[in-house]
């Protein structure tokens, strides 16, 4: 296992796929940080995304998976702090891209757009995917960590 403990926050439109990843996740052994929603009342995803990264910040877990109705909205919220590097994936292609060439600590998915199953493979992907590193790529992730 890369990580160990992952955090997860939904808005109202990933609430019903954070509750299939998290049992996933349970049974593959991860301690999971659940921040939230917990139902189907509106709220809103900055929210969640500024929660996620309180937690990578302290360190109470080492990745998380964000997930709103698109994934697009809290994909832009979550990028917004330095220590998230926040992927929006759609397929297993695109989750093991994220963490090898960029070594994305954040999983972004769309509740109302993705189907668990591929969800699923999705979350399963990124999480055992290892950063390839080398010139290139951590060439370019350290220019992303940059500060304006």
């Amino acid at each position: 296992m890369i990580f160990k403990t992952i955090a997860m926050a939904a808005d109202h439109g990933g609430v019903e796929l954070k509750s299939v990843l998290k049992e996933q996740l349970v049974g593959a052994g991860y301690a999971v940080l659940d921040l939230g929603t917990d139902g189907p009342q509106a709220v809103d995803y900055p929210d969640y995304a500024d929660a996620l990264a309180a937690a990578l910040k302290d360190r109470r877990a080492e990745a998380g998976v964000l997930i709103c109705g698109t994934g697009i909205g809290i994909s832009i919220a979550a990028n917004r702090h330095p220590e998230l590097r926040a992927a929006l994936v759609h397929d297993a292609f695109t989750a093991r891209m994220a963490r090898c060439h960029n070594d994305a600590n954040v999983l972004c998915l769309g509740g109302r757009t993705i189907g668990p199953e591929v969800a699923k493979d999705c979350l399963k992907l990124f999480l055992e995917t290892a950063f390839d590193g080398g010139d290139r790529h951590a060439r370019r992730v350290a220019k992303l960590d940059r500060k304006p």
